[in-house]
């Protein structure tokens, strides 16, 4: 044993400890591994391929290389009628969902929260169409809807209320898809909210109930003030939600009657797999996208100086 050994007594502990920190890396970045391909190949390769179609004019039925044309799609994109028009449907279906799925699953779990007998059997009832498949969901709501066998003109026939075309009048098919949606997806914002109730402490109805506070004073004086964070978070995913909307109403109308529930991603779709041209379908996709992200930041750029005020 020499005497720059001796030394260094630690020396052996420090190059034993440095060589296991190195095999938990790797052993580490093996576990990660299958995500990170995973996301690769599902995700970032889709997105970067997509917004390189989206400056060519690839088309499925062309057997020749696609061509670069630059900023040709996008400015075909905004200047496009059915694109704003599909847009704005899209806007109008989020606009009716949102506001009552966030305040009819607010009621729905403070319901719940109350402690009525048989909760079970309440949040099976708000929650269980959730887990329903939209096929599912949209066939059984064409039934209701069916001016001559359905549920609501039978119903409205009992009272002389003349029936109507639900999904075949362009007045009312849109608000025929947004209820549907609004009763088949309610159970994920309910039990959002259903566990936020949970999680406030019984002290602090307690203090206000000290302090003379009746149970409506409770209510927007402490349980909505304190379920202000997840409102916002349940606000931003819905309208997240609500404007990627595309199965219910591909299979209940198909974008009709005069397109007057064909929303964006369904142009997108009819452009891409029917009409062929895929590369201006990526490029209205994109331009889709950076609404959505100016929205998301929008919202959350709200929500931050709602928790500074």
């Amino acid at each position: 044993m020499t005497s720059a050994t001796l030394s260094k007594p630690g020396a052996v502990g420090k190059t034993a400890a440095t060589g296991s920190k190195t095999t938990r890396s790797r052993g580490g970045l093996l576990y990660v591994l299958p995500f990170f391909a995973a996301f690769t190949l599902f995700l970032l390769w889709p997105l970067v391929y997509g917004l390189w179609m989206s400056f060519t004019d690839r088309d499925l039925a062309a057997g020749a290389s696609p061509r670069v044309v630059g900023f040709a799609n996008y400015a075909e994109a905004l200047t496009d009628p059915m694109v704003w028009t599909t847009f704005g449907n899209t806007v109008l279906f989020t606009v009716m969902t949102t506001i009552p799925l966030v305040v009819l699953a607010l009621a729905a779990a403070l319901l719940v929260n109350m402690g009525l007998p048989g909760q079970w059997v309440w949040r099976m009832a708000f929650f269980l169409p959730y887990l329903l498949a939209s096929t599912v969901v949209s066939l059984f709501w064409e039934w209701i809807y069916n001016p001559e066998l359905g549920l609501i003109n039978a119903v409205l026939g009992v009272f002389g209320i003349e029936g109507q075309s639900w999904l075949q009048d362009p007045d009312f098919a849109m608000a025929a898809i947004a209820v549907a949606t609004t009763w088949w997806t309610l159970g994920f914002n309910f039990l959002l909210y259903l566990a936020a109730l949970q999680n406030i402490p019984a002290t602090v109805y307690e203090a206000a109930s000290i302090d003379g506070a009746g149970k409506w004073r409770q209510l927007f004086s402490v349980t909505l003030p304190l379920l202000r964070n997840i409102t916002m978070l349940i606000l931003v995913l819905q309208v997240l939600a609500s404007l990627k909307v595309f199965d219910q109403i591909y299979q209940m109308t198909a974008g009709g009657p005069d397109d007057s529930t064909r929303s964006i991603l369904m142009y997108v779709y009819d452009t891409g797999f029917t009409g062929y041209r895929l590369g201006y379908a990526s490029a209205i996709s994109y331009v889709f996208f950076a609404i959505i992200l100016i929205l998301s930041l929008l919202q959350l750029r709200f929500a931050r100086r709602s928790d500074q005020s």
